[in-house]
C-alpha cells in the first residue's frame, strides 16, 4: 500500500505526549499554535527553514521528536520545507484530510498530534517520489554535532 493511502486513528490520550490545549498555548507563540494546534499554514517564501541548508535534524516544534533529517530535504519550489522521506517510519502519522474542498494526506506528529504540513506524490526527482511539505512553524532543527 502507497504511504499516501495509509491512515491511522490513534486518539490524542494515547500520545507519548498529552497536553490541554491551555497548556500547548502556553508553551507555543501564538504563530505556532495556530499552525501545530489549529491545522494552519504559514505564508509561502516566509518561513524560516524553507531555504534552510545546514546538516542536522529536523524536530517537532511542540514536544521536540525527530521529524526529519537534512539528508532527505530538497528544494521542491514551493516555499515550504519539502523533505522526501521521514527520520523513522513510525515519526510522522498520515491522515486523511478532507478540508478546503480537496482530499489530501495530512502529516503529524505521532508523538504529540500536532499538525505538520500534507504529503504529497508529487516528487518524481526524489528516491521516494513522495514531498512531505512542512511548515517551519512546526519544526525546530538540530545542527548535526562536528564530532
Amino acid at each position: 500500500m502507497n504511504d499516501t493511502t495509509a491512515t491511522t486513528n490513534i486518539t490524542t490520550n494515547r500520545r507519548p505526549v498529552n497536553k490541554t490545549e491551555a497548556e500547548w498555548r502556553s508553551e507555543l507563540t501564538p504563530e505556532q499554535y495556530r499552525v501545530l494546534r489549529q491545522a494552519g499554514t504559514e505564508r509561502p517564501f516566509t518561513g524560516e527553514y524553507w531555504n534552510h541548508k545546514e546538516d542536522g535534524s529536523y524536530t517537532c516544534a511542540a514536544c521536540g521528536a525527530v521529524l526529519f533529517g537534512s539528508d532527505t530535504k530538497f528544494d521542491s519550489h514551493c516555499g515550504w520545507p519539502s523533505f522526501f522521506e521521514a527520520f523513522a517510519p513510525d515519526t510522522v502519522e498520515l491522515k486523511s484530510d478532507q478540508s478546503h474542498g480537496m482530499t489530501r494526506v495530512e502529516a503529524l506528529c505521532r508523538n504529540c498530534g500536532s499538525h505538520l504540513g500534507h504529503l504529497f506524490d508529487d516528487a518524481p526527482q526524489t528516491p521516494t517520489g513522495q514531498r512531505y511539505c512542512i511548515n517551519s512553524a512546526s519544526l525546530n532543527f538540530q545542527k548535526n554535532d562536528p564530532t
